[in-house]
């Protein structure tokens, strides 16, 4: 990923993503926080309206009460038929309470239906209402409220529309149902039903004023079993309220407010249960209504975020695709400088710090132009002279072998041997002198040669040799005193001792860029110690850690010199990835390949 492109997912991670997130958590905690004040505040009214409500039965209850007390539903009850009208003075005066009982309820104005049962079987009824035939007194001590309302004993029960309409019709209106008492016995002699009108229920729910974040709010009042049994609307009476709520909901457990689909609304439902009674406020408000101000919100963060990121992306296109592809250019050139390439320059145009970065970037090239051409001429310098101490080491160590060679044959008295064998020795010395690091390939084969003839001098029939130098190699050019420290491996070390006549084969060929010279024998061999001493890039310090300086024997130090210091002539002018290879085992002989570039393989690789 580029330099631009980081910076855009920067942008985007850091700042966008943080804001989003930060949008969104406070569109969570706001909705919350609405969600909570609402639910005060429904809390609140509910409570308020279940105290209106519960004042307006209690007054009912007062009345019915007050009757009780003046035995104006026990004189009614006496009365064995209220539609007749008897002379004698105890007829009269029970019709005369009946009146008393009618006169009661008709003073009230919100009784609209009132009746009393006999507990022998027989209605007095008050009012009456149209299309409606009140419920037999042998069919009400069937339905399980008659229990109920034994069982209180003269509490009054109240009912609220549609819970029992077979008794009370179908108007939504409540209905007081109490147990009448004797009260010189506390006798039980009748049942009191009195239905009020809705009047007073109604104005309690149309003068609710409720709070700018209620207006779209509708209340109900739901039974305790989830029917709906009154709402001021009227669409929803008589409805189980599992019907409209996905929510199923445990009722008569106190205040609880939730969010869920009601009439396929996202709504906020709050629920009170009502104390005394088996009823259940119910406030319904959309969630849409209270959410305008935190949508309104949410919008504005949309459009700020979409603004800032069409900034940003703007931003991106603009400045930082200057910003960017300046610096971009700059790494291009750095890497061109890694891979060697010293002659790059940017164009440090402008005057801003792009500029001072490029004309940073260029000096600092030039001095480590400088800086590499230094090092390179030390380094050449200092190449030279190892080379140069390196042949030094080859040349005393030879001329100390011959030398005592030619010594040994003029002892025998070998003239024509000691003629040649300085013959030898003088061509091999013409070559060595030269100042020259790298020779043809044909002078170091003539130097070889020279070589071997000095050594067969001196072991008359210990070996042979033979070369197979093919004629289009000739010419290529090898470091001088290549060959013949590896061939003096073979005749001093490999051939001691044998029984047999040793054989040295020195071969060359090309493979894939590197010109190799191999030198084999069919000497003893070496064995994985001796070749553990041939580590050649090792340094001094380290194999005499290894070896221990002062335990090594001379020809233990002497052992391998020369085939040391080809190893350490190649790598040193060539690099670490030319060298020489051994191989050998014990008995079977020693095959060195010495690994130099071809430089002719690589020129004509490269056209």
């Amino acid at each position: 990923m580029n330099l631009r492109n980081k910076l855009f997912t920067a942008f985007i991670i850091l700042i966008i993503v943080p804001l989003c997130i930060l949008g969104i958590v406070t569109f969570m905690v706001s909705s919350h926080s609405i969600e909570e004040k609402y639910s005060r505040q429904t809390e609140y009214s509910l409570k308020s309206i279940s105290y209106s409500i519960d004042t307006v039965l209690r007054q009912m209850d007062n009345v019915t009460d007050n009757g009780i007390a003046t035995s104006v539903f026990h004189m009614a009850l006496a009365a064995k038929d209220p539609s007749k009208q008897d002379l004698n003075e105890e007829q009269l005066s029970l019709n005369n309470s009946q009146r008393n009982f009618r006169s009661l309820l008709y003073n009230h104005p919100a009784i609209s239906y009132a009746f009393l049962y006999n507990l022998n079987g027989a209605v007095v009824s008050v009012f009456t209402k149209e299309n409606f035939t009140t419920m037999p007194f042998e069919d009400f001590k069937k339905q399980p409220l008659y229990q109920e309302v034994m069982d209180l004993n003269g509490v009054p029960k109240w009912i609220a529309p549609h819970e029992y309409p077979e008794l009370t019709g179908t108007e939504p209106v409540f209905t007081q149902i109490r147990l009448i008492k004797e009260l010189s016995y506390f006798k039980n002699i009748g049942i009191l039903v009195v239905q009020i009108n809705n009047w007073d229920i109604e104005s309690i729910f149309r003068n609710l004023s409720p709070t700018k974040s209620m207006k779209s709010t509708d209340f109900m009042l739901v039974n305790d079993n989830g029917l709906i049994l009154y709402d001021p609307n009227g669409a929803l009476e008589g409805k189980q309220i599992s019907s409209v709520m996905k929510k199923s909901v445990n009722f008569g457990s106190g205040y609880q407010s939730f969010k869920t689909d009601f009439n396929d609304e996202k709504s906020i439902v709050s629920i009170y249960h009502m104390e005394d009674y088996s009823w259940n406020m119910v406030a319904v408000t959309s969630w849409a209504s209270l959410s305008k101000e935190t949508l309104v919100f949410a919008q504005w963060f949309i459009g700020i975020t979409l603004f800032c990121l069409v900034a940003a992306i703007t931003f991106n296109m603009v400045f930082m695709r200057r910003i960017t592809g300046s610096i971009g250019v700059i790494v291009r050139f750095m890497r061109k400088v890694e891979g060697g390439d010293f002659n790059v320059r940017v164009d440090d145009r402008g005057k801003d710090e792009l500029h001072i970065l490029s004309k940073g970037f260029n000096d600092l090239v030039d001095q480590i132009n400088s800086l590499f051409k230094q090092i390179k001429t030390e380094q050449k310098q200092k190449t030279q002279a190892e080379l140069r101490v390196l042949q030094a080491q080859i040349k005393p160590h030879f001329l100390f072998n011959t030398l005592e060679s030619i010594n040994v044959l003029a002892i025998q008295n070998e003239g024509e041997k000691v003629s040649e064998m300085v013959h030898r020795l003088g061509s091999i010395l013409r070559i060595s002198i030269q100042d020259k690091e790298e020779i043809p390939l044909d002078q170091e084969i003539e130097h070889l040669q020279s070589y071997l003839e000095i050594q067969k001098f001196r072991f008359d029939d210990l070996f042979d040799y033979e070369m197979e130098i093919p004629s289009e190699l000739r010419r290529r050019s090898v470091l001088k005193l290549t060959l013949q420290p590896l061939v003096e491996n073979c005749i001093q070390h490999g051939f001691e001792g044998i029984t047999y006549k040793g054989h040295i084969h020195i071969s060359c060929w090309t493979d894939h860029g590197r010109f190799i010279l191999q030198v084999q024998d069919n000497g003893i061999g070496m064995s994985p110690a001796d070749l553990q001493r041939f580590e050649y890039m090792k340094t001094d310090k380290e194999e005499e850690q290894r070896n221990g300086a002062a335990g090594r024997h001379v020809n233990e130090e002497r052992r391998g010199l020369g085939v040391r210091s080809v190893a350490d002539r190649i790598r040193i002018h060539y690099g670490e990835y030319y060298g020489l290879f051994i191989c050998s085992s014990q008995l079977t002989g020693t095959i060195i390949q010495c690994v130099l570039p071809d430089v002719e393989w690589r020129e004509r690789d490269d056209s």
